[in-house]
């Protein structure tokens, strides 16, 4: 019987930029998450006294700034070799062979596989073979599967293999391959990265996506870790999650439908922040709120925004390591707003010309042509991870839902001082 750890898409000291401008960001914290997430990883290793580890790429987040990335991972691959642990890892699309060149020399406990061909490693004490290939540029959109070998009948076969498989939401799809081509190879367990959400695809074999260690920002919400296997006499006959993560993210969302006065509504977005820091395992929070649903606040929710943020960040302060990191109104009135004006009114016409705006087109630059200038003035880095002027349909009628409360609250105003 032996274990061995199964991780991914690491993206040590990741630059996460424009996080500065976010309001009362535990800046450090966050930047330095992933390092203490990889340092959870170790420390994991060492306990279980595993037989090996497993990085499936995205070790490194790019270029490195300096050379303290690397020495930072030189050393904790010092402390897996001084326990006896070796380490086996493929180069993904962030950390790729024109980036890796930089590295500094390696322990002799780790093998990174090469780039230009299917490499496979034999641990003959424990009957295993591990085969695997590195990303040999930033986008490789090749079938790599096609160069690894048959397993052997005689061994426990894994691939480690950095893809997108067949495809998966937010994620570039480099490496393609079906399922069916992993199934073809005779393996045991593939040991797969670069989608940053956990995922058993496939349990005979077992196929696995252990998603990232530490998520970096709001879209890599909940529970982030590695995969601990066990096997007995050349079978997996436990596949555990086990969580790394320091800082965990969350969207939190609250119902205010019944809250009709103010102090209730504190008190329920109170105890939902208690209930995440509760799922989160006393972990420090970063999360976004959402106010949903039809109530008698909505009005003043919309008229007095920055007066209710600063409640409601007051709260998360006074509960300790809770971060809001963006709040998001999306209430609406108990009674239909054309019921408060005359049907022939200016405000009502004003109401229906905003009621029937719609994006057809899912890029602020089809919609503001100017906007298309200052996109091309941007850094390559800052369009990265997302186009911010192509945010998709969905993302675009939410503003139109923003701007319309807006022009509802200011309407109501006007309206009741000139009552």
């Amino acid at each position: 019987m032996f274990r061995f750890v199964h991780a991914a898409d690491i993206h040590l000291d990741s630059p996460l930029r424009g996080i500065e401008s976010y309001r009362d960001a535990p800046a450090e914290q966050i930047r330095m998450a992933a390092r203490r997430a990889f340092d959870n990883l170790v420390e994991l290793a060492i306990d279980e006294e595993v037989a090996f580890v497993l990085i499936a790429g995205d070790l490194y987040d790019g270029d490195w700034k300096d050379y303290n990335t690397g020495i930072y991972f030189v050393n904790r691959m010092g402390r897996l070799r001084d326990a006896g642990i070796p380490v086996f890892l493929v180069s993904g699309n962030h950390d790729a062979a024109s980036q890796i060149t930089r590295a500094l020399h390696l322990p002799d406990n780790v093998t990174l596989h090469s780039h230009r061909r299917c490499e496979t490693r034999i641990l003959s004490q424990h009957g295993v073979a591990i085969h695997g290939q590195s990303f040999s540029s930033k986008a490789v959109t090749d079938d790599l599967t096609r160069n690894y070998p048959q397993g052997d009948p005689a061994l426990f076969n894994i691939g480690l293999l950095h893809t997108s498989l067949n495809g998966r939401p937010g994620h570039e799809a480099y490496a393609p391959c079906s399922l069916d081509s992993l199934r073809s190879k005779g393996y045991q367990y593939w040991a797969l990265g670069h989608v940053h959400q956990r995922e058993e695809i496939c349990r005979d074999p077992w196929v696995v996506f252990p998603g990232n260690i530490q998520g970096r920002h709001i879209r890599e919400t909940g529970r982030k870790g590695c995969t601990l296997v066990t096997v007995e006499e050349g079978r997996v006959t436990q596949v555990e999650a086990r969580d790394l993560d320091v800082l965990r993210w969350t969207l939190c969302r609250v119902e205010a439908n019944r809250c009709d006065r103010p102090e209730f509504l504190l008190e329920q977005i109170r105890e939902r922040f208690e209930e995440e820091r509760e799922r989160a395992g006393g972990r420090p929070l970063a999360l976004r709120l959402t106010l949903e649903g039809a109530t008698p606040l909505h009005r003043q929710l919309h008229q007095d925004g920055s007066h209710w943020q600063e409640e409601f960040r007051a709260l998360a302060a006074g509960l300790g390591d809770v971060w809001i990191e963006k709040i998001l109104l999306r209430t609406r009135k108990e009674l239909k707003a054309e019921e408060d004006w005359e049907e022939d009114s200016p405000l009502a016409s004003l109401w229906k010309s905003v009621q029937s705006c719609h994006f057809e087109s899912s890029r602020l630059v089809d919609i503001v042509p100017e906007f298309e200038r200052l996109r091309s003035k941007l850094p390559t880095e800052l369009l990265s991870d997302g186009d911010p002027f192509s945010p998709g349909k969905e993302d675009l009628e939410t503003l139109r839902e923003d701007v319309r409360e807006l022009l509802m609250a200011r309407m109501h105003a006007g309206g009741s001082r000139a009552n």
